[in-house]
């Protein structure tokens, strides 16, 4: 495909394709996931379109006879394709017969276990790294960062906050990006009208109040990088309301915004391998795109980065940016750490004396600490508990982190990497 631009999932189906007879790749609408397995497809089956629903609910066994490997795209509307391919492979698992992509999760677990038949990979909205392809710029590894080596921790970048607003507003939906601004607002907007009107119905749940549903993304948008709880956000939903819907009520919005993959809550770290104790089990929420909560929340950029925009002072300037700066660096930080087979937590102690924004753990449990700070230079507080965590962990702990906004990567004097926010790769 012509002007294809190769995603940090490329690396990983570049090296799991040649040994496994299907992958699924599965994430939210405007992805990319269509456009990637193209890449590798020698046949399509197109389940959104009609015409090839109703040949393959006709005849299934055409996706055995077609050239391989085949891709069932948007495979999450006929479930019982899932079973059909974890058939085929059962009786012949020759490696790279099947992709398949899909937007929802199926109301029915069993349905979506592959057993080990299928592997799953998870595709997020584009990363820095992505939007913003090298350009000589020395830059910094995740994966070196998890390796347990000293990393050498140079480089320099031109971007600075007003770049980092862009992209926040912008978001990292491919499809969206070369339109103009005017035209990105009216596609992300016209995304969160598509959430409510169609998604969730087709993912199987019933939209009795949309308005109310709005009202609900938006509260849940306007807690994002926080663990505020759920009932907390049911009640800034209906802050005008005299009689609030039941939590039954709002629950099921969780659930399926998170099964089409809207909602990306990051888990609590809970580790194994220390005697770590009263830390929240909460997950920190975040949407799919941080863009998506910009829209929400009607802002702008302007709204984010200028302190003379009305109604929005100067001193909120870090409250509204901030979060979503971090929002964004969880989306960079989560496709990154799936790449080098690790998990990204978020780190905080019950009285909130301790709290670290990123925790990436390998899977022998050892980790790597990073803060992010929307700053051009952390001050000499900043950090502090990350270096708390080391004595706490010593070896344990691979590496520590801040993110900023500044122009230069460098390692301080007390072992902390400072790494500017587009200079972190995969």
């Amino acid at each position: 495909m012509s002007g294809y631009q190769r995603r940090v999932v490329d690396h990983q189906l570049d090296e799991l394709l040649p040994v496994l007879p299907a992958i699924s790749i599965e994430g939210a609408k405007g992805v990319g996931k269509t456009s990637t397995a193209l890449q590798r497809s020698a046949s399509v089956f197109r389940l959104d379109d009609p015409e090839h629903l109703e040949l393959l609910t006709a005849d299934p066994n055409r996706i055995l006879q077609a050239p391989e490997p085949v891709l069932i795209d948007e495979w999450q509307r006929h479930p019982p394709v899932w079973d059909l391919v974890k058939r085929a492979v059962d009786e012949d698992n020759r490696p790279g017969r099947f992709l398949l992509t899909g937007s929802a999760s199926p109301r029915t677990p069993s349905t979506h276990s592959g057993a080990g038949r299928i592997v799953t990979l998870r595709m997020r909205p584009m990363t820095l790294a992505e939007r913003w392809p090298p350009t000589g710029q020395a830059g910094v590894s995740l994966s070196a960062l998890l390796s347990g080596e000293r990393v050498d921790i140079s480089g320099s970048t031109d971007m600075a906050l007003g770049d980092y607003v862009a992209e926040i507003v912008t978001g990292g939906f491919p499809g969206m990006r070369s339109a103009s601004p005017t035209a990105q607002r009216s596609l992300i907007d016209g995304y969160v009208d598509r959430i409510v009107d169609s998604e969730i119905r087709e993912a199987g749940y019933t939209v009795r109040n949309p308005a109310g549903l709005r009202r609900w993304m938006r509260a849940y948008a306007a807690a994002t990088s926080t663990d505020a709880s759920l009932e907390s956000i049911r009640d800034a939903a209906t802050s005008n309301e005299g009689d609030k819907p039941s939590r039954s009520a709002t629950r099921p919005y969780t659930d399926v915004l998170e099964r089409i993959w809207i909602i990306d809550p990051l888990p609590a770290w809970l580790p194994s391998r220390n005697e770590l104790r009263r830390l929240v089990k909460s997950a920190r929420h975040h949407m799919a795109d941080p863009a998506l909560a910009v829209a929400l929340r009607g802002l702008s950029a302007e709204a984010l980065v200028d302190p003379d925009v009305p109604h929005q002072p100067s001193e909120r300037r870090g409250l509204l940016a901030g979060p979503l700066f971090e929002s964004l660096m969880a989306l960079n930080l989560r496709v990154y750490a799936q790449a080098a087979e690790a998990r990204v937590h978020h780190f905080r102690t019950r009285a909130g004396q301790r709290e670290i924004d990123f925790i990436i753990e390998r899977r022998d449990g050892k980790v790597l600490a990073l803060e992010v700070k929307l700053t051009r230079t952390p001050d000499a507080t900043d950090g502090k508990h990350l270096r708390w965590l080391h004595q706490e962990l010593g070896d344990d702990l691979l590496d520590m982190v801040i993110v900023t906004t500044g122009g230069h990567a460098y390692r301080r004097d007390d072992g902390i990497a400072v790494i500017p926010a587009s200079l972190l790769g995969p």
